[in-house]
């Protein structure tokens, strides 16, 4: 894992062990601060590193939002594509059961018809049966009188001329009623066919088109099941790629707060390097005129050892000094290791995994959690720099401290803040108050949220530790 490090600004001669008394300066206070300066500008060099790799991932994290994006204009076409298929399919649904009411109806036309058919067939059949005797009758008469020479014998049986005129058109029209009434008989029994073939064929036709209307219907259902399907299955895509977009874009919010972060630690050490360069060109100096004074003190002394008797007196005088510069080069100041409670209030969730109150889902608890209602004081941990103040995504308001505490870089993170009164680039003393606790950003309440990052602070938690553990 890449060391996230900074260097607290106000501590830093304590740090390097620079230590001064009169014009007497310590050469391994200025080893220990070239030292110092070497660290810094490795330290430089791995900010650096880290600022690039963050620029990667955050380019790469622009190119797939923008695929993702795009993604998402394709699958909304392919809906509202989907949507237009539904909508035609729709109407023709309703365009087919129109139709299939409508045959329904001429279905309904011919069996009444039928039934109307079945009373005229009824009336046919007794006129025809009628007719049958008729005919049947007329046959056995004309065949008890021996056929058509009986109307031959009424002919030639004229009196006169006249009355064979008159027998004749007899003759002829009683033939002509026979042939009437076969003719007749002929033609009702064709008509009662005919038009009972014409209702069953027209009902036949009628009764397979509203089948086949009844399949195309069955087709457009199945069709318009598939498309809902269809729309379901991208409905689903969409939310997924939502998703990853919201992912996606909270992670790219995520790697510029890191820039930022990373950008004021770069700033911290800048200055801490300035600083330990500034004050190394000091003890410089001060080692000049040190070495310029004690070569002062060696001809002087010279001087003196010709004269006997202010010897002994010029030697306590320089053993005086002596134990004065060597008290003053081991007056070096130590840091603490341990953080003050940062606000009045108990602790009420610890570090570790935990099930989320707000996302639903196990994952880590990168800080503990401290009882404080809005308003409540709130106190830096350890002396250190400020290297964040202001708003983070999911944490609210937000301040961040860098610490430099027995040699060893810790970052500290004070969570969704009422109020924030320090800024990026401050240096601030252990219990000083630096804002207000409160309910801002991803909180179910009033409480602080407090982080310990071993180096700088870390997006993904890895190098986060139990708070407890400094108090």
């Amino acid at each position: 894992m890449k060391k996230y490090a900074s260097l607290m600004l106000a501590t830093t001669l304590a740090v390097t062990g620079i230590s001064f008394s009169g014009n007497t300066a310590s050469a391994e206070s200025i080893d220990g601060l070239e030292n110092k300066i070497n660290e810094l500008e490795k330290e430089q060099s791995e900010l650096k590193e880290q600022q690039g790799s963050i620029s990667g991932d955050k380019s790469d994290t622009e190119g797939k939002m923008n695929e993702n994006e795009k993604e998402q204009s394709t699958v909304d076409s392919q809906i509202k594509s989907i949507d237009d298929k539904l909508t035609k399919i729709q109407n023709d649904i309703a365009t087919k059961e129109q139709e299939i009411t409508s045959t329904n109806d001429e279905i309904k036309k011919l069996e009444d018809r039928m039934i109307e058919l079945k009373e005229e067939i009824k009336v046919l059949k007794e006129r025809i049966k009628e007719r049958d005797e008729l005919i049947k009758k007329r046959l056995r008469a004309i065949q008890k009188s021996g056929g058509d020479m009986k109307y031959i014998e009424v002919i030639l049986g004229s009196k006169s001329f006249g009355d064979f005129i008159n027998r004749s058109s007899a003759v002829n029209t009683i033939m002509d009623q026979d042939k009437t009434i076969l003719e007749e008989q002929q033609a009702d029994k064709d008509s009662l066919e005919a038009n009972k073939a014409e209702v069953e064929e027209s009902k036949a036709s009628v009764e397979k088109k509203k089948v086949a209307l009844e399949g195309q219907k069955e087709e457009l259902v199945a069709l318009k099941d598939d498309l809902a399907d269809q729309k379901d299955q991208k409905k689903t895509l969409m939310a997924k790629l939502e998703k990853e977009y919201t992912d996606l874009e909270e992670y790219k919010i995520s790697l510029e707060d890191e820039q930022q972060i990373l950008a004021a630690q770069a700033e911290a050490v800048e200055k801490a390097k300035n600083l330990a360069e500034s004050e190394k060109g000091k003890l410089e100096q001060l080692a000049r005129e040190e070495a310029a004074r004690k070569e002062a003190e060696k001809r002087e002394a010279e001087k003196r050892q010709a004269e006997q008797a202010k010897a002994s007196s010029s030697k306590t005088a320089s053993a005086s000094s002596s134990s004065s510069n060597s008290s003053s080069t081991g007056n070096t100041s130590s840091g603490s290791g341990l953080f003050i409670w940062p606000a009045a209030g108990p602790k009420t969730s610890d570090y570790g995994m935990r099930h989320h109150p707000i996302h639903g889902i196990d994952k880590l608890h990168a800080g503990m959690d401290i009882g404080a209602s809005t308003g409540t004081p709130l106190k830096a941990a350890a002396t250190g720099v400020v290297i964040r103040a202001g708003w983070m995504s999911g944490y609210g308001n937000t301040i961040m401290i860098t610490h430099n505490l027995n040699g060893k870089t810790y970052t500290t993170l004070y969570a969704h803040l009422s109020s924030t009164s320090v800024s990026a680039g401050q240096t601030v003393s252990q219990g000083q108050n630096i804002g207000q606790t409160g309910n801002s950003g991803g909180s179910t309440g009033p409480h602080l949220h407090f982080e310990v990052h071993e180096g700088g602070w870390n997006a993904a938690k890895s190098n986060s530790v139990n708070p407890m553990k400094f108090f």
